[in-house]
């Protein structure tokens, strides 16, 4: 298995694999890391950074989260993060971790999704507008055109060659 800080937190992978050993999910390695899937559907992943060990929910913006323990990291929209940093840790939550887990696959059977977010949800920068606007970059376009005429005249494609 080749996740980064492997070394690092050895003693919390195997801490976490005694706590997910009881569920009927099926231990693979997926982007290098220990990934538990339930019917080919992943649920969970350990991840192990620099400062914290990490169990990672596929589909953790949909849990409940009573225990308030799920972080978002940057701007994934469906997955959650429980955030470890030692075997001691591990245990002291392995009743919640459980909890979450147990939901977490309720949550893949029932096939739930988060609904993504269009690209014309985010909000853009008024600045960013007005420069778009002032400088529409008419001089790109109209040198991409000329270079493209010929082959569609030619009814090639764009990516066709001759």
């Amino acid at each position: 298995m080749e996740m980064a800080y492997r070394e690092r937190w050895e003693a919390e992978i195997a801490a976490m694999r005694r706590v997910l050993a009881g569920f009927a999910m099926k231990e693979e390695c997926k982007w290098g890391k220990p990934t538990y899937t339930v019917d080919g559907k992943n649920i969970v992943i350990m991840q192990g950074f620099k400062e914290y060990f990490g169990l990672g929910f596929f589909q953790g913006a949909l849990l409940k989260d009573p225990k308030n323990v799920l972080v978002q990291l940057g701007l994934v929209q469906a997955g959650r993060v429980m955030k470890f940093t030692s075997v001691k840790d591990i245990a002291a939550k392995a009743a919640t971790i459980k909890a979450y887990v147990r939901e977490a696959i309720a949550v893949e059977k029932a096939g739930l999704r988060i609904e993504k977010k269009k690209t014309s949800d985010f909000p853009v920068p008024g600045e960013l507008t007005a420069r778009f606007r002032r400088d529409a970059q008419t001089a790109t376009r109209v040198t991409r055109i000329e270079k493209a005429m010929p082959a569609i005249f030619e009814g090639r494609g764009f990516l066709e060659r001759r």
